[in-house]
């Protein structure tokens, strides 16, 4: 009966120990290596769905206890703060998520885009910075549509009217929300935290993954347009993260496709999500061509 006791005993601390080897496996080949293994996108988006407004999703993005923001792009030891600003342009709002880097710098994050599309519907991405994650990566929410009797299953893409941000920045009342903090002026609520370990951050960010989705179409077209001539980037945040970012983009492939007069250039990178499965990231830059 001992023997069978120790023998259980051995198998059972086997079997956690190859769990833990395996779970181990798969925070590692999920990481990049580049600042944005350390915010969530799709986090980010479910903060922005939950909350009633920009000023109330700027203050849930800076809780500690959201669990979406574990970004130190200074390396000062202390979690960055993100503030949120608003550009508009007619139905088409850019959220740019923006990390305060010094005195002199700051450093965008992350854009949501948000566009009303007619009444009652409205389309709704993020988009990571590609200083931040090596390349623009776009995400959207996941709703899927079971076709052929329940045997396949598509995604569509999501009405976020409902969300009470979304009917918040389309109300007349509304006046453009731009954060009203910089590097030396901080809400007085707000308390800075160290940042902790990616293999102890990865966790917090999986659940959020079922809801979302990355995808290669940047479905507002007009936000860029409103978001590119106001893009900052930090020199500091470039220096510090030059090595990885170069390693990541030398890893990608690239291929060219022509529609309609435009040349499509997609370069991607391929990793390894969650439960082993590949997750292909991917960038587009258009060209004008001849016929």
């Amino acid at each position: 009966m001992k023997q069978y006791a120790y023998f259980c005993g051995l198998l059972t601390a086997f079997l956690l120990s190859a769990g833990f080897a395996r779970a181990n496996e798969i925070i590692k080949s999920d990481s990049t290596g580049l600042p944005g293994d350390n915010f969530s996108l799709e986090g980010a988006l479910e903060l922005f769905k939950k909350s009633s407004s920009p000023k109330e999703f700027e203050k849930m993005l800076n809780s500690e206890d959201s669990k979406v923001n574990n970004l130190d792009l200074n390396g000062d030891g202390e979690i960055d703060y993100v503030k949120v600003i608003d550009h508009n342009e007619k139905d088409v709002h850019a959220f740019v998520l923006q990390a305060a880097i010094s005195e002199s710098e700051n450093q965008d994050v992350a854009v949501i885009e948000v566009e009303k599309t007619a009444d009652n519907n409205a389309v709704v991405q993020i988009v990571g910075d590609e200083d931040i994650y090596g390349e623009e990566t776009i995400i959207e929410p996941k709703e899927e549509v079971k076709n052929n009797a329940g045997t396949t299953t598509t995604n569509v893409v999501v009405n976020a009217w409902a969300w009470p941000s979304v009917q918040y920045v389309y109300t007349p009342a509304y006046q453009v929300w731009v954060s009203p903090f910089a590097w030396s002026v901080r809400p007085i609520w707000w308390r800075p935290w160290r940042p902790v370990r990616y293999a102890v951050f990865y966790p917090y960010r999986v659940p959020y993954r079922h809801h979302y989705v990355i995808v290669r179409t940047n479905r507002i077209a007009y936000a860029p347009r409103i978001y590119r001539p106001v893009r900052a980037t930090s020199v500091m945040v470039s220096t510090r993260h030059q090595r990885a970012v170069a390693h990541y983009r030398a890893t990608r492939t690239t291929t060219t496709v022509h529609r309609g007069g435009r040349a499509v250039t997609r370069k991607s990178t391929t990793v390894q999500g969650p439960g082993g499965n590949r997750v292909t990231r991917k960038s587009t830059k258009v060209k004008r061509t001849r016929n």
